[in-house]
């Protein structure tokens, strides 16, 4: 644990009694009172998370946007000022080296969020697809970022923040000094509730996180819940459900692909060798990561994610099959201990979340 990157949030977890595990690279809290409960809180109240260690770039000069949309699978021609996307970032082969979100500043100017664990990788790739006379900057060490999650999120920010955020809409952000120092507000989420992201000086993380987590309406949620949470409504984990063996449309999320321009990795999607499918299965026993998936007693495929869903009250999971197969209704994964029959299913797994999310 000692070569373990710490976030500026790590003692006060440690502190308040979080049980902590490596994750990217950092000592990042699990769960403090269980992930069921934490997963069930957010659900109906607020949760709060650390994700200090999410890799922030910036980018910046004059022919920025069309520099970068020959990177990138967003298309930033449509993206103004205010606004993020999610998208993806390429190898040549089309497989995905890393899935992000860009923050349009202001016209050139570009915040680029990406997986801790990918940082340095992206950053290498973007910069050497970049031309010179664009500034890119690794922005991450100075950079904190707090998620608030849950239907009360927008309620609990108002009242900490001040003021009114109730205006900004969905995939949209605001740049603020509300605190006394320069913020980002952006609400975009990862849990399938109304949810915001709180980017700001990474020494100033830990007294928001105080003032947050003193809120009556909120607790503090770990990695563990995070994932349950996320995986409810379908969305993918890089390193897990995405990876550069996988295509975007492999992966089931080709809708997030631009059509009328070029970029790396296009030239690479034609080809869909396997889909990623949702499964349910009855009961709490679970499916794991790389359970094998059979069709007609034939392997066909491994399981990307799994685990019981709070939400839900059984199994659910994530897996990559044979694309000729991915019309089945029906698939048994085989886990250590037992073999699972698996229904397939529409996304999202848990639809009230996605209802509220939106909800302006």
């Amino acid at each position: 644990m000692d070569n373990l990157a710490t976030t500026p949030l790590t003692a006060w977890h440690r502190e308040n009694g979080a049980k902590m595990a490596p994750f990217a690279g950092f000592d990042m809290p699990v769960q403090y009172k269980g992930i069921i409960v934490e997963h069930k809180h957010t659900r109906e109240k607020a949760g709060i998370f650390d994700i200090c260690h999410m890799g922030e770039f910036f980018l910046s000069g004059t022919g920025a946007k069309d520099a970068l949309n020959k990177v990138v699978s967003h298309d930033l021609n449509t993206l103004a000022p205010g606004k993020c996307r999610y998208g993806f970032l390429l190898k040549e082969s089309g497989g995905i080296n890393d899935d992000l979100i860009i923050y349009c500043l202001a016209e050139d100017e570009y915040m680029l969020v990406v997986n801790g664990a990918c940082r340095q990788k992206d950053f290498d790739h973007i910069k050497a697809n970049l031309p010179d006379t664009l500034s890119l900057t690794d922005i991450s060490d100075e950079t904190g970022k707090i998620d608030v999650q849950g239907p009360e999120s927008l309620d609990v920010i108002n009242d900490v923040l001040g003021g009114s955020w109730n205006h900004v809409k969905y995939f949209n952000f605001e740049q603020t000094d509300c605190l006394g120092f320069p913020m980002i507000i952006s609400r975009t989420g990862y849990t399938g509730e109304l949810g915001y992201e709180l980017y700001l000086p990474s020494d100033q993380a830990l007294q928001v996180w105080e003032k947050l987590a003193a809120d009556q309406r909120v607790e503090p949620v770990g990695l563990g819940a995070r994932d349950t949470l996320r995986l409810e409504i379908g969305y993918p984990l890089y390193g897990q459900d995405l990876d550069e063996d996988h295509t975007p449309k492999e992966a089931g999320a080709g809708f997030f692909l631009k059509k009328e321009t070029d970029y790396i990795g296009k030239s690479g999607l034609a080809e869909v060798r396997e889909s990623l499918v949702a499964l349910s299965i009855d009961g709490r026993r679970t499916a794991r990561h790389h359970d094998e998936v059979y069709v007609n007693g034939e392997k066909t495929g491994v399981v990307t994610s799994g685990s019981f869903a709070p939400s839900l009250g059984h199994c659910i999971a994530l897996a990559y099959v044979r694309a000729e197969d991915a019309d089945n209704d029906t698939f048994t994964v085989k886990t250590a201990r037992a073999e699972l029959e698996a229904k397939k299913v529409a996304l999202p797994f848990y639809k009230d979340g996605t209802a509220r999310m939106k909800i302006d």
